[in-house]
């Protein structure tokens, strides 16, 4: 009989939000790391805390999705000293921000914030989500979004809610697979590229 080759396993890493956003909870295992094969070299994608050094990423990804898509109804790029101000008010209230990455590269990020600054809407938040578009097609924003229900749950929220662009099938679809349903569809109150623009509300419950 020939021998039993050993057996090989990958580890997962856990990222501890407590230490880096403030958030008791970690990545589930097997959903924060995932192998990519290329003809050449293997490479592991993790998600994981955004820092400032992923900041020229996150924002080269914003400002491709402000000048080539409706997901975002700006028109204008921001800079980097804008997504500064934007991890730094995300840390201090203590909501994340998740960074697909693999090596250097950032693949995508999603994180959540008020959904609107009124004391009865405590219970809820609208999260975001954002993939390279080179990056799409794989997975990685229905890790990225998954990625935030155990945070929002540690901070005491109940529900998460997304608007997405009417015509954004996509997301919908992401979104759908994920247990979130349509609460709310509102016709023509957006513009961008010279067209109304229409928004869907999807809500789940956490």
């Amino acid at each position: 009989m020939g021998r039993r080759r050993p057996h090989s396993s990958v580890g997962t890493a856990k990222s501890d939000y407590k230490a880096k956003c403030g958030v008791a909870t970690a990545l589930a295992p097997n959903r924060d790391r995932t192998r990519r094969r290329t003809a050449t070299t293997e490479m592991i994608m993790d998600l994981r805390p955004a820092n400032e050094d992923d900041l020229p990423g996150v924002l080269a990804i914003y400002n491709d999705a402000v000048l080539n898509s409706t997901a975002i109804w700006n028109d204008t790029p921001t800079d980097l000293a804008n997504r500064r101000a934007w991890l730094t008010d995300r840390r201090a209230k203590s909501y994340p921000i998740v960074v697909a990455t693999e090596g250097e590269q950032v693949l995508g990020y999603a994180s959540f914030g008020d959904f609107r600054p009124f004391d009865g809407f405590r219970v809820c938040v609208e999260h975001s989500v954002y993939v390279a578009q080179a990056a799409r097609g794989r997975g990685i924003g229905r890790q990225l979004v998954g990625a935030l229900f155990e945070p929002a749950r540690a901070l005491g929220k109940k529900v998460m809610i997304g608007g997405i662009t009417a015509g954004n099938a996509a997301s919908i679809a992401l979104h759908a697979r994920l247990g979130f349903v349509q609460t709310a569809f509102m016709p023509g109150i957006g513009t961008k590229f010279g067209q109304r623009l229409d928004l869907v509300f999807m809500q789940k419950d956490l």
